[in-house]
């Protein structure tokens, strides 16, 4: 296999590999520090690249490898190369939050999804770059270079997990963590073609530190397949002690959902998202074609979607209000964000909003008691220029923002899981795809639809000229 073929090589492909000695983890770290090195230059996917933290490990891993007999007793993933999104702790690497002043900051402990990844095996080569705060869904912050989508440098990859999504769909890590507030896993995955997880609340801990915004954001996976997103769930899910909430564990594993055939799913589609009306042209098409697989597969559909009016204000406040929670200088932000902070208001304009924001949820759930899974666009239309609306004042912008990203945040404010699909390129050849959402921690149906549609049209298949 040549090693632009390995480097597109799913992550559990990667590490059958490993345990069958085809290739070792320092080979896979080389080759993959190799590309970065080469390739990242023009794409800036990561903040930081751990280089010889990442080599030192590799030949750890690689010399246990060699003295170990049975294999079997091997975490799941291990000597797979990984990267950690930059809004979370790994020690002894740079957390900048996307924002210059923090380039100096470096942790000394793991946030609890950073342990649960090392003990799965995973070798972190380094931190992926974020939009400022997570706070946008573009990743152009102050102080480091826009990154850039592989399929067209030209174009964003989304954000706020900009750089995740960019690094594994440019053949720079196999697998990435991410985390979604408003969309910052499934909006990355929409423009990379990717697959990307957001788990429901509760399935993914905030440890060691609380959750800001009411629970609206969690980490999820960033992946080529579904059964590689899946096992990277398995592996960052679970309960820490001291958790606000928390589900139980799944009684199968959601790689091993991944190879159960749904049957006779009730699925809700629509190519509109009330008020939002309906999404462009190609984000449509993506909608149809997908529900027509499904009912070829045999499941019931219905075009229907929940009604969103309401949510859009305090939805907004939660997320000003999570902007101006960092604690960070308003003067060092950029103007969008800034704004964002100044805007945030109070702590009883804030309980204010999550009490609206949580009687709408109670609506959006509701839905579900009539459907296993409902297919909306991922995003209401393709993706943006890198700088497309720099110019802009930053309430022009954040119109621009919300008609964008409309199908996402619901899903964050009702707690609901959720997975980003491709189905197909823009006339720019950038990907473009649906995601399909399920009730309360229903991660498992959405996970075996999403295999199923997946046996059909096997997106890992497609790779971007950049990255080859």
């Amino acid at each position: 296999m040549n090693p632009v073929d390995i480097a597109f090589t799913p992550a559990l492909e990667q590490a059958r590999m490993i345990r069958n000695r085809e290739i070792s983890p320092l080979e896979l770290v080389q080759l993959y520090l190799e590309r970065i090195r080469r390739l990242d230059p023009q794409l800036g996917s990561y903040f930081f690249v751990a280089e010889q933290m990442a080599l030192a490990e590799a030949k750890a891993k690689t010399e246990q490898l060699a003295k170990t007999n049975d294999v079997a007793e091997l975490p799941p993933f291990f000597g797979v190369p990984t990267a950690i999104k930059d809004l979370h702790a790994v020690t002894g690497m740079p957390q900048t939050y996307g924002t210059k002043v923090m380039k100096e900051n470096i942790p000394t402990y793991d946030d609890g999804v950073v342990m649960r990844i090392k003990e799965a095996g995973l070798i972190i080569l380094g931190k992926t770059a974020t939009s400022e705060v997570g706070a946008l869904p573009y990743t152009e912050p102050l102080g480091f270079p826009p990154t850039r989508n592989p399929w067209n440098l030209n174009y964003t990859p989304g954000g706020s997990s900009g750089g995740a999504a960019a690094a594994v769909a440019a053949g720079l890590i196999p697998i990435a963590h991410g985390s979604d507030g408003g969309g910052s896993i499934r909006g990355p995955a929409f423009c990379c073609g990717l697959v990307g997880i957001k788990p429901a609340r509760g399935r993914v801990s905030h440890a060691p530190l609380g959750d800001r915004q009411n629970g609206i954001s969690t980490s999820g996976s960033l992946a080529r397949t579904v059964a590689d997103a899946a096992a990277l769930l398995d592996v960052i899910s679970g309960y820490i002690t001291g958790d606000p909430y928390w589900l139980p564990e799944p009684e199968i594993s959601f790689l091993d959902r991944t190879k159960q055939i749904p049957t006779n799913l009730r699925i809700a589609f629509s190519r509109a998202v009330p008020p939002f009306g309906e999404a462009a042209e190609v984000c449509q098409q993506g909608v149809t074609e997908t529900a027509r697989r499904l009912q070829e597969m045999g499941h019931i559909l219905e075009e229907a979607c929940p009604d969103f009016s309401g949510l859009e204000e305090p939805f907004v406040t939660v997320w000003q209000s999570g902007v101006a929670a960092t604690g960070l200088p308003t003067e060092t932000m950029g103007a969008m964000n800034r704004s964002i902070a100044e805007q945030s208001g109070s702590a009883g304009k804030y309980l204010q909003a999550v009490g609206q924001m949580q009687v709408i949820a109670r609506r959006i759930v509701a839905f579900f008691e009539s459907f296993d899974v409902l297919v909306l666009p991922t995003y209401m239309h393709p993706t943006i220029p890198v700088g497309e609306w720099s110019a802009l004042s930053p309430q022009e912008t954040l119109q621009k923002i919300i008609a964008w990203i409309a199908p996402c945040p619901p899903f964050n404010a009702a707690g609901l899981p959720a997975i980003a699909l491709p189905t197909g390129f823009d006339a720019n050849g950038v990907p473009v795809g649906i995601q399909l959402v399920g009730g309360p921690a229903a991660e498992a149906t959405l996970i075996a639809l999403a295999a199923q549609l997946e046996a059909l049209i096997p997106w890992s298949d497609y790779r971007p000229a950049f990255g080859l």
